[in-house]
């Protein structure tokens, strides 16, 4: 027998795991060895793995045998920066395959302070409960009392039960609805919002996690660490005269310039994390609704239906007029956080997270909406319920669309008349969402189920990629989208793979797989699929180590390279290459695709993108008039870069054992 591991001589993790199951109440760690973590890291990758392992095929998403597995990342608290994120990650219930969603915030270091690397939980529970982890393991406590409480009362409640230090993870009224657009919050609202996994832990009787953790992780170099931090601190001041040009003018004239010459220049890393210092994301409001980034009017309309003057009235300037406070998550640097407080109107708010950029789209551009109360109040509904806002804004878009066809009426609605730009029927519209009263019960479980069942040709308005919204990114401005939300194991994710994030994150720096991008890019040469594969796939290799290791997706992107590599190696004694580390990063994407292949799920079969996506039919006006994407092109491109059997969606077993992936060539072909 091994001996049990020295937690006190940790290398960046822990090595072990807890395991909860929620039915017989059995709590016990798991160790894992040293090879484990060099296959596949933390984070993502960890959860990856272990959730391959032990989710039964079939199981039933809100049933016992799915788990949830909420893991920080490899680098997290180590003293590296933009760190700080956790992943929670099981089966969807949104698209019967692979989720994952990931929040910043403060949870993920307490929970690796209770000295684990992950806390996996599956099972039941007949009554409410929450989870209380320190660093000898876990209680399952009972939550009778928080039931019922929103996302930022539960947190209040449980910090005064066990201290202001702990931090907490929960789901509010639309987690316990069982909402498929449910997700899981920290923070008073910050929420892992995607894949509906927060309705899975209301499946699960589960309310909340708690980390009371106080054991610091050791490093094998801590100098080392604390150099190179020191080093990309000082390489992205922030102090720079061009901030005091910064405005919604600046970014709407350059959205429109953006949309009407023939190509750009490569997207400038330092101008976007100026932005993201000034402003956080709705910097992006009004010059991504003038460039044609931002769907309009659910998909079928162009910046001619909103224009300049109606997007600045929900932009950047008038967002962070009403901003009191700049904050930023664990082991940021950059502080694009932002504490809002709006006392105008009959609904009132006096502190709530900044809205960011998804959400004024999904409830602004995309509903014809400018009212800036509206989303105020809208954002701070969508928080305190635990709904991914994204979701919530495009099934409000699709209701409102099938009302203006005529497929649902008053009485559907109980009287609701729905209507593009009715702030205050969308308003009540997303409250009977979250309570599933009426209508609402219909459309709480986004667009394809809501489609279902209304019926009557609805499915025409419904987009999504395999029963997941679309994001507030158009794959007709960047076609590097159109691959990632038909073929990213969670379907309709934008902070994946696109040629915008190639640009920002100089990934040719780093790999010698990553393409050396041309410094001007014109229109033309990106909306062909020829070529793009291989990039695309690149970039989604690079995400799966960005999530393996905790780190932000925008840290990868304000002017870099963010030094992963050198703080992984720093960090654990190992001496891998930055390719090495690529190679990671595809073996977890590989393990996630096998996941949903082993479900049945082929995405060039599954979840193809609702023809909206690529402009099929092509709008009449704006930026994109005329154009129609080659779908089925950039896909198989995609899938070629990937290895993968356009018939089956089965990776080919020669890759599979390329990429060291044993067991699931052996599941895929063998079994």
């Amino acid at each position: 027998m091994s001996e049990p591991r020295n937690l006190d001589q940790s290398n960046g993790y822990w090595g072990r795991i807890l395991h909860v199951d929620l039915s017989s109440g059995e709590i016990h760690h798991e160790e894992l060895p040293d090879a484990f973590y060099e296959r596949f890291l933390g984070g993502i990758g960890l959860a990856a793995k272990i959730l391959w392992d032990r989710i039964p095929v079939g199981a039933d998403p809100m049933g016992p045998d799915n788990m949830l597995g909420f893991v920080p990342g490899l680098l997290t608290d180590t003293g590296s920066l933009f760190t700080g994120r956790f992943m929670v990650a099981g089966k969807s219930p949104s698209t019967g395959g692979w989720a994952d969603a990931n929040c910043g915030g403060y949870f993920s270091p307490f929970l690796k302070r209770c000295r684990i690397d992950g806390l996996f939980v599956r099972g039941s529970s007949e009554a409410p409960v929450y989870l209380l982890l320190d660093e000898q393991g876990a209680e399952i406590r009972d939550a009778s009392e928080l039931w019922g409480l929103d996302t930022t009362s539960t947190e209040a409640k449980l910090k005064e039960l066990h201290g202001k230090r702990c931090q907490v993870a929960c789901i509010g009224p639309a987690g316990e609805n069982k909402s498929f657009m449910a997700g899981i919050c920290n923070d008073d609202g910050r929420i892992a919002a995607r894949g509906g996994l927060g309705g899975v832990m209301g499946a699960k009787g589960l309310k909340a996690v708690v980390a009371t953790g106080r054991a610091r992780i050791g490093v094998a170099d801590k100098p080392r660490v604390k150099q190179i931090s020191k080093d990309f601190k000082d390489a992205i001041s922030v102090d720079s005269p061009m901030n005091r040009l910064l405005g919604d003018r600046l970014l709407g004239a350059t959205g429109k310039l953006t949309r009407i010459l023939p190509g750009m220049t490569r997207q400038p890393s330092d101008l976007w994390r100026l932005l993201l210092a000034r402003f956080g994301t709705p910097a992006l409001t009004a010059m991504s609704a003038e460039s044609g980034d931002s769907p309009i009017k659910n998909w079928s309309g162009s910046v001619v239906d909103f224009p300049l003057a109606r997007s600045q009235r929900i932009g950047a300037e008038a967002v962070c007029k009403h901003e009191i406070e700049k904050y930023g998550c664990f082991s940021c640097p950059l502080r694009c956080g932002g504490i809002v407080s709006y006392n105008k109107g009959d609904r009132p708010i006096e502190r709530m997270h900044k809205p960011e950029y998804e959400t004024l789209c999904a409830f602004g551009a995309l509903l014809l909406n400018d009212d800036l109360g509206s989303l105020f109040v809208l954002n701070d509904l969508c928080n305190q319920a635990g709904i991914d806002t994204i979701s919530t804004g495009a099934t409000v878009a699709f209701a409102i669309e099938c009302f203006e066809e005529g497929l649902l009426t008053t009485a559907d609605t109980d009287g609701l008349v729905l209507h593009w730009g009715a702030s205050a029927a969308i308003i009540t519209l997303v409250e009977r969402i979250i309570a599933r009263e009426g209508i609402g019960d219909v459309l709480a479980d986004g667009v394809k189920k809501a489609s279902e069942r209304i019926g009557k040709g609805s499915d025409r308005f419904a987009v999504h990629s395999g029963g997941m919204e679309a994001p507030m990114h158009d794959a007709k401005f960047d076609p590097g989208y159109l691959a990632t939300y038909t073929c990213e194991p969670g379907p309709g994710r934008h902070t994946i793979s696109a040629f915008t994030y190639l640009e920002l994150q100089v990934l040719e720096k780093q790999f010698s797989r990553a393409p050396k991008l041309p410094p001007i890019a014109f229109k033309r040469s990106k909306n062909k699929p020829q070529g793009k594969g291989e990039m695309l796939a690149v970039d989604s290799f690079y995400k799966m180590i960005v999530d393996a290791t905790g780190a932000c997706f925008f840290g990868t992107q304000v002017g870099g390279p963010l030094p992963m590599v050198e703080w992984m190696n720093a960090a654990t004694g190992w001496t891998l290459s930055a390719d090495q580390y690529l190679q990671v990063g595809e073996r977890i994407h590989q393990l996630r695709h096998a996941f949903n292949v082993r479900e049945g799920i082929n995405p060039a079969r599954d979840c193809r993108p609702h023809p909206r996506l690529y402009g099929d039919p092509p709008l009449a006006s704006g930026p994109f008039r005329n154009t129609t994407l080659d779908a089925d092109g950039f896909i198989r491109e995609y899938y070629r870069a990937m290895h993968w059997d356009p018939e089956t969606g089965r990776t080919e077993k020669a890759h599979l054992a390329e990429v060291e992936l044993p067991e699931v060539a052996q599941a895929l072909y063998e079994d």
